[in-house]
């Protein structure tokens, strides 16, 4: 079962729970609704990434358990907020990270999926006990056409 609250408009924020699964593709396609299309595949794929961190790692595939995602604009800024039900996850975390920091050995089976979506969002931050994920993408400033000369 999915719910849904009303869209985001101005400063306040819509969400979406689901039961745990990996069947995510209506739920992306309603995070991904109001966003231009040219971002789209990029970040479906960083969300999707979050969205089965948080089903299969987080809750265990335990389809009693919800994962809950909050979004908003908010000042040129798409943000997703992702929580579980799960024990927590710490990431590893050093001053001046680069995305490839997060790159697991060759032979790991698991791993790459913090480094994606460190080169997709802008801004990944979790909570301290590691059961929320913020995600944010900042969008181009649009300028308007000047008219002095």
């Amino acid at each position: 079962m999915i719910t849904i609250s009303l869209r985001p408009v101005g400063r306040y924020w819509g969400t979406i729970s689901f039961a745990s699964t990996l069947y995510l593709c209506p739920i992306l396609d309603l995070l991904l609704a109001e966003i231009p299309a040219k971002l789209q595949a990029e970040l479906r794929l960083g969300l999707q990434e979050a969205l089965v961190n948080a089903a299969k790692h987080g809750n265990n595939l335990d389809p009693s358990k919800t994962v809950v995602v909050r979004f908003s604009l908010i000042d040129n800024q798409y943000w997703w907020i992702i929580s579980d039900q799960g024990s927590g996850f710490t990431p590893s975390s050093t001053s001046n990270e680069e995305p490839t920091d997060y790159l697991p050995p060759d032979e790991s089976e698991n791993g790459r999926g913090l480094c994606l979506l460190h080169q997709i969002f802008d801004q990944v931050e979790w909570n301290r006990k590691g059961t929320e994920l913020r995600l944010c993408k900042q969008m181009e400033n649009r300028r308007g056409l000047s008219l002095r000369r």
